[in-house]
C-alpha cells in the first residue's frame, strides 16, 4: 500500500513511465510486424517450407512478441507479472470452457497442419460444405477460392470433421468420358476412331494404357466409354477438348449423333392401333 501511495504521489514518475510504456508498445508492435513479414518472406524464398503453415506460424510469432511486450509494460508500472500470468491462466481456463467451439477450431487447425490432408494451392472438396482451391489454413478458419473467384471461409472444425476429397494431391488423374453412337452404326469403326484420337492426343498419358470400350445400351444410343489418364493440371483441358474432338472425329468417318426414336401409336374409333 505504501509503495502504491508513493507511486501515485509522484506525477513525474507517472509521466516518465507512460512515455516509456508507450515507446515499448510502439517498438514491440513494430518488431512483431517486421518479424511477421520476415516469416512470410522467408517462406516465399524457400521451396522446402509448406505455405500452408505460414499463416499460423506468423500469428504465433506476432502475438508471442506482443504478449511479452504487454507483460513488460505492466512490469514497468510495478505490476507483479507472476500474478498477472496466474490470473491470465485462470481467465484462460474460464474463457476456454466458455468458448469450446473456438478451441475446437484451433485444435482442428493444428490437426490439419500436422496431418496435411490439404495444402495451400490444392483444389479440394470438403464434402457437403465447399469446393475450391485452398488459400490459407488459419488458426480458426480455412479459406477457399472457388473456380468462379468467390471466396469461401469455413471454421477449421467443419473442415476437419468432414470427408476431404483432394483433387490435386496426386500427380495424375483418370478421366472417364462417354460418347454416344446410334444403333446401326459401325461400333468397331467408332471404337478404333476414338482409340486413334486418344493415342495421338498430347494431353493423354500413354501409361496407364487408355481404354475405349462399349459399356452401356440406352434408348437409340450405344455408349462408348473412354478411360484415359492425364496430369492433374491437364485434367480439365483434356475433358473439355474431348467434348469437341471426339464428336468431330466420329462425324469425320461418317458416324452421326444419335437421335432419340419414339414409337407413337394412336387408337382409331374401332379400337385398333395405327
Amino acid at each position: 500500500m505504501h509503495e502504491f501511495m508513493s507511486w501515485v504521489a509522484s506525477p513525474d514518475s507517472i509521466g516518465l513511465n507512460l512515455i516509456i510504456a508507450l515507446a515499448m508498445l510502439v517498438v514491440g508492435w513494430a518488431v512483431s510486424d517486421v518479424l511477421g513479414a520476415g516469416v512470410r518472406k522467408a517462406a516465399a524464398r524457400s521451396s522446402r517450407i509448406d505455405p500452408t503453415i505460414v499463416p499460423i506460424v506468423r500469428s504465433i510469432v506476432v502475438w508471442t512478441i506482443r504478449g511479452f511486450t504487454l507483460i513488460a509494460v505492466l512490469a514497468r508500472f510495478g505490476v507483479q507479472t507472476a500474478s498477472i500470468i496466474a490470473v491470465l491462466g485462470a481467465a484462460g481456463l474460464a474463457i476456454g470452457l466458455a468458448l469450446q467451439g473456438t478451441l475446437q477450431n484451433i485444435a482442428a487447425g493444428i490437426m490439419l497442419l500436422a496431418l496435411r490432408p490439404l495444402r495451400a494451392g490444392e483444389y479440394v472438396s470438403v464434402v457437403g460444405k465447399a469446393d475450391g482451391t485452398v488459400e490459407e489454413v488459419g488458426l480458426f478458419l480455412t479459406h477457399f477460392r472457388q473456380s468462379d473467384g468467390i471466396q469461401i471461409t469455413l471454421p477449421n472444425s467443419l473442415v476437419w470433421g468432414n470427408p476431404i476429397v483432394n483433387y490435386s494431391r496426386n500427380a495424375t488423374r483418370r478421366l472417364d468420358f462417354q460418347v454416344g453412337v446410334r444403333y446401326g452404326d459401325d461400333l468397331d469403326l467408332a471404337v478404333e476412331t476414338l482409340r486413334g484420337l486418344i493415342g495421338h492426343h498430347k494431353l493423354a498419358l500413354p501409361e496407364p494404357k487408355p481404354q475405349v470400350m462399349v459399356n452401356e445400351y440406352r434408348d437409340s444410343t450405344v455408349m462408348i466409354n473412354i478411360r484415359v489418364w492425364a496430369q492433374s493440371s491437364d485434367y480439365w483441358d483434356l475433358n473439355f477438348d474431348l467434348y469437341q474432338s471426339a464428336r468431330k472425329a466420329l462425324e469425320d468417318v461418317g458416324l452421326h449423333l444419335p437421335i432419340p426414336v419414339r414409337e407413337v401409336r394412336t387408337l382409331t374409333s374401332g379400337g385398333q392401333g395405327a
